[in-house]
């Protein structure tokens, strides 16, 4: 693949044959984002789990103590009586069948989706939908529950979930590159925290295999995966 030339730039800063401690990973990160936007900062961790197998699943959510950087647009699913608590909380979004059909529609201006669970049945008819996005309520991820205020303050505060994709890795946003070295280290500690809390008991072997941070348009930086967790 032909990069351009801030890519070229940028690789030039970065020894491929180095896995860096993470500060350091993070300050290169940094300095090549290029971009005339403030590009995000993330995080790539291959896990020495099998994701095919039902015991060796790792997903969850985290808040990240200065959040994405991103203002999330939150979608919430719940009785009438708790429309307005979700609003208050920051809801961008509130509803029922109203927006089930607005989404079938082709309707997808929202980041995160939240449900009570006496809504699940009715947003189970998105799975489709919302499931290839990543954006299907999940118990595990805290956007299943019945205090959708809660959820929707933890949203708008900087929670993000994890998740294995098909080749067990783990992909997350920390931050923007102006938020410097600092916040996005302890965005990253918090990340790389519960993912490893997260282990399955049947994982064997080398948990955390390779970890990488790159922002959007710039090349990867190798961690050196025994200095994480």
């Amino acid at each position: 693949m032909k990069h351009g030339k801030k890519y070229v730039d940028s690789a030039k800063l970065i020894d491929r044959a180095t896995q860096y401690d993470v500060a350091e990973a993070l300050d290169i990160a940094v300095k090549t984002g290029k971009a005339k936007f403030d590009e995000t900062i993330e995080v790539h961790v291959k896990l020495g789990v099998d994701s095919r197998h039902a015991d060796q699943q790792v997903r969850g959510a985290v808040v990240l103590p200065h959040g994405t950087g991103k203002n999330l647009r939150v979608l919430v699913f719940a009785k009438e009586d708790k429309h307005q608590a979700a609003l208050d909380a920051g809801a961008d979004y509130v509803g029922g069948d109203d927006l089930v059909a607005k989404i079938n529609g082709g309707w997808m201006d929202f980041d995160v989706v939240i449900a009570s669970p006496d809504m699940m049945g009715l947003v189970g008819r998105l799975g489709k939908v919302l499931g290839p996005r990543g954006l299907m309520p999940n118990p595990k991820a805290g956007t299943v529950t019945p205090d959708v205020a809660k959820a929707v303050t933890e949203a708008k505060a900087g929670k993000i979930e994890y998740r294995l994709d098909k080749t067990n890795i783990i992909h997350c946003p920390i931050g923007k590159v102006s938020f410097g070295v600092e916040k996005l280290q302890e965005n990253f500690d918090a990340l790389l925290g519960a993912i490893v809390r997260a282990k399955p008991a049947a994982a064997k072997g080398q948990y955390i295999r390779s970890c990488t941070v790159a922002t959007t348009m710039g090349p990867g930086v190798k961690i050196n995966p025994a200095k994480v967790g």
